[in-house]
Order: C-alpha cells, then structure tokens, then sequence
C-alpha cells in the first residue's frame, strides 16, 4: 500500500486461492484507466466510473474465469474499496455526500453515495434481461456489495426507469463515477475538518 499527502492514492493487492487482484487508484486523477480483468463487460463499466468519477484506475485481476465471473466481479469490487478507503485517509477536508442522475437514451438512474463508515447497499434495480453478451448482470449487486462492505460507506443504486439493459447499466455506473466524484471532493469550507458531528467517519 502506497499513499501520499499532496494526492490521495492507494495501491491494494488481494491474493486468494480464486482471484489475485491488484488495484491502484489516484482520487486526484483525470481519469486515466488501465484495465485487464478478463471481464470486458466490466472494464467498460469502470472506464465509465474513471472518466466520470475523473479518478485514475489501474485494475489487474486474474480470477478462476474457467468456473464462472463471479469471484472476479466481487473481489475487484471488495479490493476497489479498500483502495478508495486507503486514498481517503481520516476523509478530512471531503464533501462526505455525492449523488447524480444519469440518463442514456429510454434509461435513467440515480447513485447516491456517504462516505459514513458504514456499510449499507440498497441495490433497487431491475434489469429488464438477465444477460449482456455472456455477463451475468446479478454479478453487479455483489461487485457494489463488495465494494461498500471495504469502502464502509452507505451506497443507494436506483434504475427509476429504462428498458435496454446495457443502458441501465451504464446510467448505474456513469453516475456511480459522478457520485463518488463529489463525494470525495475537498470542500473550502471543511479544509482539515470531518465532516460529522462524531468527529468521525470510521464507522
């Protein structure tokens, strides 16, 4: 694990008996993205979240794809948000809340994100197929679970409507990115405070 002071970065490693994973993240990015996973369907969902959440990613996984896509999605997202918990330090300084709504064509969702200390997952999506391509889309409710579990923040996903289910997809992630975007943000008026009347986002 690396961070620094003048940008908040993280470098994560995961070794299990079924995925080896290594994430780097840089808060302070443009959004750069460097991605090998073996699952193109969701390294097009986190270029998504890079590019709108101008957050540098860089994701190497190798996971047991022979049996299916399943330990990979979820490791990636548990290592995503250990990194995002690393890069964030005591959350000082940070806007601590973030929502968007993003549209694409007929589908539109909503992503609201606290960066609390807590983990919490409302995950209210119905997708209108069960498959893109070969990706087997419950595997999103637990790459988000993954990731709010590591993350300890509390996470609402909403399709409020959409019939195409690449587009829901896409709208859930495009606004995931625009989200934490926000959330992570420094805040002028909060420089060196913590944003909770505890005194602290830790759980």
């Amino acid at each position: 694990m690396q961070t620094t002071t003048e940008r908040r970065r993280a470098t994560v490693t995961r070794n299990t008996r079924e995925t080896r994973i290594e994430v780097e993240i840089d808060l302070d990015g443009d959004g750069t993205c460097q991605l090998k996973l073996g699952v193109p369907f969701l390294e097009h969902m986190l270029e998504q979240v890079a590019r709108h959440g101008l957050i540098d990613l860089r994701i190497e996984a190798a996971g047991d794809l022979d049996i299916d896509d399943h330990h990979t999605v979820e490791d990636v997202g548990i290592t995503l948000g250990q990194a995002l918990t690393r890069a964030l330090g005591d959350k000082a300084g940070v806007r601590r809340y973030g929502h968007s709504y993003v549209p694409l064509d007929e589908a539109l969702s909503r992503v609201v994100v606290d960066l609390s200390g807590r983990p919490g997952l409302t995950f209210a999506v119905d997708f209108p197929r069960a498959r893109v391509g070969n990706f087997d889309v419950d595997l999103f409710a637990e790459f988000f679970q993954g990731f709010v579990n590591h993350a300890a923040c509390t996470l609402h996903v909403d399709c409020l409507r959409g019939r195409n289910t690449h587009h829901v997809i896409e709208t859930i992630f495009k606004a995931f990115g625009r989200a934490l975007r926000m959330a992570v943000e420094a805040d002028p008026r909060m420089a060196g405070i913590t944003p909770s009347t505890k005194g602290t986002l830790t759980g």
